[in-house]
Formats: structure tokens, sequence, C-alpha cells
């Protein structure tokens, strides 16, 4: 996962929250999805991606990928954390839960789903939400619900 890209794009989108506050991009694989610090907001985004296996190579696309942002404002200071949950390869046995590649266009998406929670979480604002869907790979198998960190968490669809 190339966390400058995401934390470039989010920086390009926090130039437009209050005038003063500032907010920053970290990323933190020991979230608890469903279970934010107190204080903090919970936002769960959906995206496409694609995932290759470390020990044999193979590679996957998915359209169940999960990311987690736990987001607070605290003196001017906000603060989002971000965990994209994995896959495992299904043909390796013991094979690590890789991290998605996710393209810019679908960073985007994400990143402007996530700038409309802080809005209404963080800054209290009345907005429409609006849905503006990923874009999404040619997907020809079924979801692994065994494979698949999101439904071992509990926050994916399709368990």
């Amino acid at each position: 996962m190339e966390e400058s890209k995401w934390t470039s794009i989010f920086q390009m989108k926090a130039k437009n929250f209050k005038q003063g506050d500032s907010w920053s991009l970290e990323f933190d694989d020991s979230l608890v999805p469903k279970r934010p610090n107190p204080c903090w907001k919970l936002c769960i985004g959906s995206t496409s991606a694609r995932f290759n296996c470390t020990k044999c190579g193979r590679g996957w696309p998915s359209v169940r990928v999960k990311v987690v942002f736990h987001m607070r404002l605290l003196h001017g200071h906000g603060t989002v954390k971000v965990k994209a949950l994995g896959q495992q390869c299904k043909t390796c046995d013991g094979a690590p839960m890789e991290k998605p590649s996710v393209t810019s266009r679908n960073i985007d998406i994400l990143l402007d789903t996530l700038v409309e929670k802080i809005r209404i979480k963080c800054y209290h604002e009345n907005l429409v939400r609006r849905n503006k869907p990923f874009i999404s790979r040619d997907v020809t198998r079924p979801h692994e619900p065994a494979h698949c960190e999101a439904c071992a968490q509990g926050i994916c669809t399709r368990r």
C-alpha cells in the first residue's frame, strides 16, 4: 500500500476544512475496526483492490475490500488513523494477510467519503450524504470469507 499516495491526496482534501485546523493521516495496523478509542469517530469505507501473495506471487482482484478510519479533532488538530484490511492467498498454507493495492482513483473516492464523514462527525455539518461508487474490478470468482480479514473482524458484508 502506497502510504505517500494516500497522504498526499488526503492533504489536498484537508485544505477545505475549517481554516486554522490541521489534519494528519496515520497508518495504524493495530486499529480494532469497530472499537475506536474514546473521543474517536469511526468510518468504514469499501472499495475494490488488487492483492499479491508474498509467498507464491499469485495475484487476485477483490471488490470486497474494507478500509477502516478512526478520526478525531482536538484543539484544532485532526488526526485520522487508517487500516486497510487484508486478504490471504487461498492456495498457500499459512499465508500472511496481504495489504490491498488500491488505485489512485479509488483512494480519491474513499477519501471523499472520509472527508464527508469528518465534516459530519467532527464539524457537525448537516450534509446530504452522497454515495460515490468506487471503480470496480473484473472479479470472476466468489468472495472467500475464510481468507478475508474484514470477515474475521465482522465488518464484511459478505460473511
